[in-house]
């Protein structure tokens, strides 16, 4: 099992409409094939300067490896991403 994390804060202004149609269109990351466990989270920590964050699960690297390369990751990536993340921190897990 593969847990892929990331941390981001985004361009658009806390509680905006843009944030929240962010937030929505990141919904069609959890319909992808071997995507498991999708959840979209607020971080509240004060000790970190990231605003949210995505976490899903795979079974193995296959799936894993199938979700970068499916058109709809590629498409998010490349349509709002890329365009409205001001930074980010990617972590992934395997169980120890």
């Amino acid at each position: 099992m593969i847990r892929h994390t990331v941390v981001f804060s985004l361009k658009h202004a806390s509680g905006s409409s843009e944030e929240q149609a962010f937030l929505d269109a990141a919904l069609v990351l959890e319909a992808i094939p071997g995507v498991q466990k999708f959840e979209r989270l607020r971080q509240v920590s004060p000790k970190a300067d990231y605003a949210f964050g995505f976490s899903m699960e795979f079974a193995d690297q296959a799936a894993y490896d199938g979700y970068n390369v499916h058109p709809d990751h590629v498409a998010f990536v490349r349509d709002r991403w890329v365009p409205e993340v001001a930074r980010f921190q990617e972590i992934d897990y395997v169980a120890l």
